[in-house]
């Protein structure tokens, strides 16, 4: 009987915190909520329950949720997240007993990726979205459908040569290697040697994806991300460097909705989650 609910709900998990909204047809938040992440999962569920209780609206179509980790999205289990201590839990399962509706789940970072592709559908049809905070996360839209091969590990998973060795990218390029190597937060930080150093270091990862994945734009978001403009310019130079005919830099881009990219996102999966389940 989903045709008589009118609203969607979106649930972001992050490492620190976690946002729950609920959106129209339209996708309009008309509620939402944070809250601090647990540390304990089964503290997370009844925290969540709490929250969607407490909502005005008590009955959805469909939902989706957001996990910052790698998933095995046909049991529905989320093996093992990115900042928190949670393994082989039954998120799925549980989400839907709370919200009472079919829900989706994803990687968090895909469906910024998601959201942010659906602002740009009429004139990019491969995006490639970095979100650039506590880690480095990265999803990549085609034709509006997100690549669900691309991007579960995130920057922990690309290995890149810094130093004279391996070293996964997320380790010394997020933002929190950001706040450990020049002791700020990008939104303090304004030292152009730092920002031409941090973006040098950016670009070595940019660099891989671009070659791999051959995006038409990137999206970059998070944290540091909505800081772009601090060091566009040097991540560009740093790019072009390795540019050729066969091997272009796209058009790289800030965030339209940064801070609410994952739940719109979460919109935009449920939406078209419901609409196959009913064609």
């Amino acid at each position: 009987m989903w045709y008589t609910k009118p609203m969607y709900v979106g649930i972001d998990i992050g490492g620190t915190k976690t946002l729950a909204a609920t959106l129209t047809n339209e996708g309009v938040i008309k509620e939402s909520v944070k809250f601090p992440t647990p540390a304990d999962y089964d503290d997370f569920i009844k925290e969540l329950a709490h929250t969607v209780a407490n909502f005005a609206t008590k009955e959805f179509k469909a939902g989706s949720v957001a996990a910052p980790g790698t998933l095995d999205r046909h049991r529905g289990v989320v093996k093992s997240f990115g900042n928190l201590d949670w393994k082989n839990v039954p998120l799925l399962r549980d989400v839907e007993k709370i919200t009472g509706c079919p829900m989706v789940m994803e990687n968090d970072a895909k469906l910024a990726a998601l959201s942010e592709a659906m602002l740009l559908k009429h004139k990019y049809s491969k995006v490639l979205y970095i979100t650039i905070s506590t880690g480095i996360g990265y999803g990549l839209v085609v034709d509006g459908t997100i690549d669900s091969n691309v991007g579960d590990s995130g920057g922990k998973g690309i290995l890149v040569e810094w130093h004279g060795k391996l070293t996964p990218w997320e380790s010394f390029a997020s933002g929190s290697a950001l706040v450990r190597r020049f002791g700020k937060r990008a939104s303090d930080l304004n030292d152009p040697k730092a920002w031409g150093i941090f973006a040098k270091d950016l670009s070595l990862g940019f660099l891989e994806l671009i070659a791999i994945l051959q995006p038409e734009i990137i999206v970059v978001g998070g944290g540091a991300g909505h800081y772009l403009e601090k060091f566009y310019d040097e991540l560009l130079i740093n790019l072009k460097k390795y540019e050729t005919p066969m091997l272009p830099i796209p058009k790289i881009i800030k965030a339209q909705r940064p801070d609410e990219a994952v739940v719109y996102g979460c919109y935009d999966l449920a939406k078209l989650y419901y609409k196959e389940k009913h064609a």
